[in-house]
C-alpha cells in the first residue's frame, strides 16, 4: 500500500513541479550560453580577440561563485518562491542589458553583474528537489532539470541563429535582439513562480492527506538518518575534507562542460558553415543529450548504484573530446562533440546524489551551494583557457584536449572518494574496528 502511494505521489509532484523547474532551468542556461553565439558576431563588431571573449564569458562563473552560498542560504531563510523569483527577475534584467555592451570592459562588468545576479539557481534547485523527493527518485529528477541545458541548445541554436539574422531591425544588431529576446521572458516567468511555486509538500492542497503524509514521513526518516552520523552544520560543511573534494571533481566536470558550452559554436564556424548553419549542427549533441541521460539516471536511480554512473560518462566525455580534438573532419568534430556532451550531461545527476546523501540541515544548503560555487568557476577557467590557447595557437585542438584532461582526472578522485566513504561506514558498524 505505502509502496502505491508512495509512487502515486513522487509521479504528482513530478508532474506539478518539473515543467516549471525546468523551464527555469531552459531560460538559465539560455541566458548563460547565448554569448557563445553572440560571439558568431559581437566579437567582429566590437573587435574582441578570443582572449577577451573569453575573460568576458567566463567572468559570469566568478560573479556566480560570489553570491552562490549567501543565495542558498538566503533561499532556506525566505523560502524557494520567493528567492527563485527574485532570482529570475533580476538575471533576466542583467541579460537583456548586455544588448548594452560597447567595448570589453562593459562586456566584463555585465557578464560579472548577470552571474551575481544568477548566483543560487542551480543549487537552490538542487536544495528545493530535496524538500520534495525522497533519494531514490533524486537522481532522475536532477537528470530531468538537467535536460533542459541540453534542451536549451537544442532549441536555442537555431533560434538564435535566426535572431542574429535581425541585423539592422530598428537600429539594432542582431547580437542585441538576440539578449533581449532571451532576456525578457526569464523576468515575465520569474514573477509568475513569486505567486505560484510552492514552497513545502505542507503547503498545497493538491496533494491527498494520505499523499502529504507519506511524503513529508518519508522526508523526516531520511533527514533523520543523516542528521544522526553525518554533515549537518555549516561550519561542518564548510570545513569538511569530503565536501571540499566534491568541489573539485565537480570544478574539473564544469571546466570541460563550459568549455564545449562556450566555444562549439565557434569550433563548427571555423570548419567553414554559415552562421544558420552552425545553429544546427550545435543542436545535435544536444538531441543525443536529452535522449540518453535520463534514461542512464532512471537506471542509477534504480539500481542505486552512483560511483559508476558517474565513472562511466565521464570517461565518455573524454573520448569525446579527443576526438573533437582531431579539427578538419567535420564529421569526427561533431561525433566527438556529441559524446563529450551525452558524457558530461549523464555524469552529473549521480554525481549529485552522492553529496546529498551526506549532508542535512543547514548543511545541506551551505554544502550545496559550496559544492556549486566552487564547481561552477570552471565555467570561468574552461574558456578563459580555450580562448588564451586560441589567440596563442591559431586552433582549438590544444584546448580541447586541455578540457578533456580536466574531465579525466575527476575519475580517480570520485572513486577515491567513495571508496574512502564505504570502508568508513564498514568501519563504523558495530563490532568492527
Amino acid at each position: 500500500m505505502n509502496e502505491t502511494i508512495g509512487r502515486q505521489t513522487v509521479s504528482k509532484v513530478a508532474w506539478r513541479l518539473l515543467p516549471i523547474i525546468i523551464l527555469m532551468y531552459f531560460l538559465s542556461y539560455l541566458d548563460r550560453v547565448n554569448v557563445s553565439f553572440a560571439a558568431l558576431t559581437m566579437n567582429k563588431d566590437l573587435a574582441f580577440t578570443a582572449t577577451v571573449y573569453g575573460w568576458g564569458a567566463g567572468l559570469f562563473f566568478v560573479g556566480y561563485f560570489l553570491g552562490e552560498v549567501p543565495s542558498n542560504l538566503a533561499l532556506e531563510r525566505f523560502g524557494a518562491r520567493i528567492w527563485l523569483a527574485r532570482i529570475m527577475i533580476t538575471w533576466g534584467a542583467v541579460s537583456a542589458a548586455m544588448a548594452l555592451v560597447s567595448g570589453p570592459w562593459s562586456f566584463y562588468l555585465i557578464r560579472f553583474l548577470l552571474g551575481l545576479a544568477e548566483a543560487g539557481l542551480f543549487p537552490g534547485v538542487i536544495l528545493y528537489l530535496t524538500y520534495w523527493f525522497p533519494a531514490r527518485a533524486r537522481s532522475r529528477m536532477i537528470a530531468l532539470f538537467l535536460a533542459a541545458a541540453p534542451l536549451s541548445t537544442l532549441i536555442g541554436a537555431p533560434l538564435s541563429g535566426y535572431v542574429l539574422g535581425l541585423d539592422g531591425a530598428l537600429a539594432l544588431r542582431g547580437w542585441q535582439w538576440m539578449f533581449i529576446l532571451e532576456g525578457v521572458p526569464t523576468v515575465l516567468v520569474g514573477i509568475y513562480i513569486l505567486f505560484m511555486l510552492p514552497d513545502r509538500p505542507e503547503h498545497v492542497d493538491w496533494l491527498a492527506r494520505d499523499e502529504r503524509d507519506w511524503l513529508t514521513g518519508e522526508l523526516a526518516t531520511e533527514n533523520a538518518q543523516r542528521a544522526e552520523a553525518r554533515i549537518h552544520g555549516v561550519g561542518q560543511a564548510l570545513g569538511n575534507p569530503r565536501v571540499l573534494a566534491y568541489c573539485l571533481w565537480y570544478l574539473l566536470v564544469v571546466t570541460g562542460l563550459y568549455g564545449i558550452g562556450f566555444w562549439m559554436p565557434q569550433v563548427v564556424r571555423a570548419l567553414g558553415y554559415s552562421v544558420s548553419q552552425v545553429g544546427w549542427l550545435v543542436a545535435i549533441p544536444s538531441i543525443a543529450t536529452a535522449v540518453l541521460m535520463i534514461p542512464w539516471s532512471i537506471h542509477s536511480d534504480r539500481t542505486g548504484e552512483r560511483l559508476w554512473h558517474t565513472i562511466l560518462p565521464s570517461l565518455l566525455a573524454v573520448a569525446g573530446l579527443l576526438l573533437a580534438a582531431q579539427a578538419g573532419n567535420p564529421i569526427v568534430v561533431m561525433i566527438g562533440f556529441t559524446l563529450a556532451s551525452i558524457g558530461v550531461f549523464s555524469a552529473i545527476p549521480p554525481f549529485w546524489a552522492l553529496p546529498v546523501s551526506n549532508l542535512s540541515g543547514s548543511a545541506a544548503a551551505a554544502g550545496i551551494a559550496i559544492i556549486g560555487a566552487v564547481g561552477n568557476l570552471g565555467g570561468y577557467f574552461g574558456p578563459l583557457a580555450l580562448g588564451m590557447i586560441k589567440d596563442a595557437t591559431g586552433g582549438f585542438s590544444i584546448g580541447l584536449m586541455l578540457l578533456a584532461g580536466s574531465v579525466a582526472l575527476s575519475c580517480p578522485l570520485v572513486w577515491m572518494l567513495e571508496r574512502a566513504q564505504v570502508r568508513r561506514t564498514v568501519l563504523q558498524q558495530p563490532g568492527i574496528g
